[in-house]
């Protein structure tokens, strides 16, 4: 039986100019296909990854221009069309100025103090 595992993630947009963009969501992505069980919990900056709209085109360094856009938010939405359970932490949401309008359709808010449980249902937490 295969293991569940949680994948925490609170620092926002790591390795954005990378064909996987954020690499623990590509990760995540490629655990799936392969048949692993997991949910995402989004907290502290990295809540700022599931904000719908965001447009990272125009990204230049000097003269090298980023063609990639990045669209973490929708790498978010396919975890979901895949079945991954992705909760955010409502506390750190607001600390942000952000509320559940910002965000993508289909996430869960939880609060924090709720942190427990969720950990509980899974077998190992992963925390990047």
């Amino acid at each position: 039986m295969p293991k569940r595992i949680l994948q925490v993630v609170e620092n926002a947009f790591r390795a954005t100019l990378e064909e996987q963009d954020d690499t623990v969501v590509w990760l995540t992505h490629a655990m799936r296909g392969a048949g692993g069980e997991l949910g995402v919990l989004l907290r502290g900056n990295a809540v700022n990854t599931a904000v719908r709209g965001q447009d990272a085109s125009g990204l230049a360094f000097g003269d090298r221009v980023q063609r990639h856009r990045t669209d973490l938010a929708d790498d978010i939405a396919k975890l979901l069309g895949k079945g991954v359970r992705v909760s955010v932490v409502a506390e750190d949401l607001a600390e942000r100025g952000l509320g559940a309008e910002d965000l993508i359709a289909g996430l869960e808010l939880i609060p924090r103090n709720a942190l427990p449980d969720l950990f509980e249902k899974f077998d190992q937490v992963w925390h990047w």
